[in-house]
């Protein structure tokens, strides 16, 4: 299990990009409107629009997995919930959501 991405929910995508890359010198490795991502070494900070469940100025952890269906699994026998269960996503790859000890949506992507 790798931590892949910590994903802000922003207000301002066009805002939030000029504080990383201008005010702060993070390399943007590209912009749109619904998903823009920085380099930051192995693990990548992206920014995402702020919708009613979750506000701007949260933080979610995204991490990768190699097979997802088989973390699924394993995890639901731990009791751990899951909002949303692995799903094919429009870009073409597979997410889940789970949530911590603490009640934090935890998004995780894999194979499968």
């Amino acid at each position: 299990m790798k931590l892949s991405y910590v994903i802000e929910f922003v207000a301002d995508m066009d805002r939030a990009v000029k504080f990383y890359r201008d005010t702060l010198g993070l390399p943007l490795k590209f912009q749109s409107p619904e998903w823009s991502e920085f380099i930051t070494g192995e693990t990548t900070l992206a920014l995402h629009p702020a919708r009613e469940k979750n506000k701007a100025g949260t933080i979610e952890m995204g991490f990768n997995v190699p097979d997802i269906a088989k973390f699924y699994e394993e995890m639901r026998g731990k009791g751990v919930k899951f909002p949303m269960p692995p799903k094919k996503q429009d870009f073409g790859g597979t997410l889940a959501q789970f949530e911590d000890s603490e009640g934090a949506h935890v998004s995780v992507g894999g194979a499968n």
